[in-house]
């Protein structure tokens, strides 16, 4: 029962994030496929199963607290504190330590919230831990305080690399590059970034679609599916996934971790679906994208 607690509680946050105005279509589409393999996979309905556990009131309180530290302005001590902090974990992640290297950079920004050094290291390691979209949170907060930050931009790509996302991993490629124009590293990412887009460019049709999509699936046979069934569960063992949400659940998380992270979830289900049997997804973004209930996001992605 305290299984099924927690996965409701998860969907019905899940459920009320997409009724916010500034999710992105993507978001969208991957937060109501998930729900719909959560509520299959475990068997629950949010709406029926009561619980105090309140994801989003945790997720305001971490809210606030980041704000404070946000605001914090540094005391000399906290430099020097935060910057040996830095250097120990920089040497645990040289041995691969990503769960201590996580830790350490964490407090230190949390002495030191205005160094961008500290927030493009710990992007490094989301993602060796897989937390792609965290570490695109810390690069984007990283360049927010130093737009000049190269190494930010190239991690950034990494990070979209990761997600398949080859548009944007070019985009950032392209603007380290003019920052550090000779560095062959970011060239030859930048290289692989665009065949990468080339390749996965989809045939369109007369409609502005995709051609390759399978038409007439039955939504309830799809949900049925023992592949989207294991998928979820796996996706819920992940140590990665275990572990950020440890980190929320703990109080650790950081400002631009907070609500992302729930729907960080929701897309690296979906990105792990698509990879393993794309038509199926596709099949079943198809019917979610056609339901009259779906109509205003629909537009909206078509705008």
């Amino acid at each position: 029962m305290v299984h099924k607690t927690l996965i409701a509680s998860i969907v019905r946050c899940l459920s009320q994030l997409l009724e916010e105005d500034d999710l992105t279509a993507d978001s969208r589409e991957s937060l109501e496929v998930s729900i719909q393999c959560l509520e299959s996979a475990y068997g629950v309905q949010a709406a029926n199963v009561s619980s105090n556990f309140d994801i989003l009131k945790i997720f305001k309180s971490i809210q606030s607290k980041s704000m404070q530290i946000a605001s914090h302005e540094a005391t000399l001590e906290d430099k020097e504190t935060s910057e040996k902090l830095k250097n120990e974990g920089n040497l645990l992640l040289k041995s691969e330590k990503f769960h201590e290297a996580l830790i350490k950079y964490t407090k230190a920004i949390e002495l030191d919230a205005k160094n961008a050094v500290f927030y493009c290291n710990r992007a490094a390691v989301h993602s060796k831990l897989g937390n792609h979209y965290q570490a695109i949170k810390d690069c984007q907060t990283a360049l927010s305080i130093d737009s000049s930050y190269s190494k930010a931009y190239g991690r950034l790509g990494l990070a979209y690399s990761s997600l398949n996302k080859f548009k944007e991993a070019k985009e950032c490629y392209e603007k380290a590059l003019k920052l550090e124009p000779d560095n062959e590293s970011l060239k030859n990412n930048l290289q692989i970034a665009e065949e990468k887009l080339f390749q996965i460019q989809p045939e369109i049709t007369d409609t502005g679609r995709a051609s390759n999509i399978v038409p007439n699936v039955d939504l309830s046979s799809l949900l049925s599916d023992p592949f989207l069934m294991n998928m979820a569960r796996q996706m819920l063992s992940n140590p990665a996934m275990q572990n950020m949400m440890s980190n929320i659940m703990s109080g650790h998380a950081e400002q631009g971790e907070r609500m992302d992270a729930l729907i960080e979830a929701g897309q690296q289900l979906a990105q792990q679906m698509q990879t393993a049997n794309p038509e199926l997804i596709e099949s079943l973004r198809r019917q979610i994208n056609e339901s009259p209930s779906d109509v205003e996001s629909t537009n909206k992605k078509d705008l």
